[in-house]
């Protein structure tokens, strides 16, 4: 039991257990703090490597349009609506059915 006091009183042990308490818990950089950064930092790159393959998707789509018409032609239909004289456009749409509350 003494030899278990004089271990507690050791100013050596409680400076390091006060230093790691300080680091874990009250530090600006603590556990929490990192897990929230390592948490963003993969949402992070998931949205890079996103928008990369979006660039590359429509890097093709401008090769694409400039050099061939009927690429031209397709993204005006289906983007801007647009049509032929001779032509008549139907819009389909999806709607959704109301929610009842139960």
């Amino acid at each position: 039991m003494e030899r278990f006091i004089k271990t507690i009183k050791n100013k050596y042990l409680i400076t390091g257990i006060a230093f790691v308490v300080w680091m874990l818990f009250f530090d600006r950089y603590d556990v929490a703090t990192q897990v929230s950064f390592q948490q963003e930092k993969g949402k992070l790159e998931a949205e890079k490597a996103y928008y990369t393959a979006e660039t590359e998707k429509i890097g093709v789509s401008i090769k694409d349009v400039q050099f061939n018409q009927s690429e031209i032609q397709r993204i005006a239909r289906e983007k801007y609506k647009m049509k032929k004289s001779s032509e008549d456009i139907y819009i389909i749409t999806e709607v959704e059915a109301p929610k009842t509350s139960e």
